[in-house]
């Protein structure tokens, strides 16, 4: 029989008004980022479901402070509404800063400490850290030898065979950018304000882990695919929560090594339906195993949750 795994994406699968048809049409989904609301709203001093769900347009959503719980909430809650419904994980796997979410669901912290952590990074990086950025790019990891971006930039992840992203300081983005132009490279700079999983965000580990040493772990319930390790965790590290940010994301290792253990059924519960997709390019031919996304930019959340539901 195929387990279940709630996927758990990070910094860069978020976007203004996400989730909205969930927080307007399904109760569990509601009540869960309202009750969250409260408590980062005591954390932080804004109301980041107002952040998200503004009736004004605006042009960018990429405040870490509100970006950082923003994504928390959203996939906690999709993930207990999912759960309310009847589906449930046997696993979760945490991709950076959806990390905390997938440890939560798995056991391993309480919601409201895991909230807490997530907003006393977000000011780690706000006080502590220059602004950065990452650029998603559609290229073979060996693209990253050319000195225009090994010079210039860190390896923050690999997705798939032919996907990887670049973290870079501010001043050097531009210019990644255009040599990847000119070297007719498909690229697209990601909706975030710092260069995760980079040198340049270390100055926020020492505020953040004085932080993190007042928390106190429990025992999971479920095992943790963590995309640090790529293996499955049935304990954190002490220091977990930190390099999950810092190292570089290993998704399609992640996804090999569940493979080794047999089918399995993937959902990503992420705003933006990325890690579906990604996980769809990591299968091979003849993996028996599905991948499904119920949130995406273009809307349709209850449609695509029911008929994950049904199936």
């Amino acid at each position: 029989m195929r387990k279940t795994v709630f996927m758990f994406s990070g910094q860069g699968s978020h976007y203004f008004r996400m989730g909205q048809d969930l927080f307007e049409h399904d109760p569990v989904f509601r009540q869960w980022m309202l009750r969250l609301d409260d408590l980062a709203s005591s954390l932080c001093g804004e109301r980041v479901v107002d952040a998200i769900y503004s009736p004004s347009d605006r042009e960018t959503f990429d405040r870490t402070l509100q970006t950082h719980p923003a994504i928390f909430m959203v996939e906690y809650s999709l993930a207990q509404s999912l759960i309310q419904a009847g589906l449930k994980p046997d696993i979760t796997l945490g991709a950076s800063l959806g990390s905390f979410a997938a440890a939560t669901l798995a056991g391993f912290m309480r919601v409201e400490d895991a909230l807490a952590a997530v907003v006393q990074q977000a000011a780690a990086f706000e006080a502590c850290c220059d602004r950065g950025g990452m650029i998603a790019v559609l290229a073979d990891q060996t693209l990253y030898a050319q000195p225009y971006l090994r010079e210039q930039s860190e390896l923050a992840a690999i997705n798939f065979s032919s996907h990887m992203v670049v973290s870079a300081p501010q001043a050097h983005l531009a210019q990644i950018e255009r040599s990847l132009g000119e070297r007719e490279v498909v690229y697209q700079r990601l909706p975030v304000s710092y260069a995760f999983h980079s040198q340049w965000i270390d100055e926020a580990r020492a505020p953040f882990e004085s932080f993190m040493s007042s928390i106190r772990g429990t025992p999971g319930t479920l095992p943790l695919a963590s995309c640090r390790e790529a293996t499955l965790l049935t304990e954190l590290p002490n220091d977990f929560f930190w390099r999950v940010v810092r190292e570089p994301i290993r998704f399609k290792d992640t996804i090999a090594s569940l493979e080794q253990r047999g089918a399995h059924r993937y959902i990503d519960v992420g705003p933006a339906g990325t890690l579906a997709t990604f996980t769809k390019y990591c299968l091979s031919s003849d993996s028996q195993s599905t991948a499904h996304a119920i949130m995406s930019p273009f809307g349709n959340e209850r449609r695509s949750m029911a008929a994950l539901l049904r199936g």
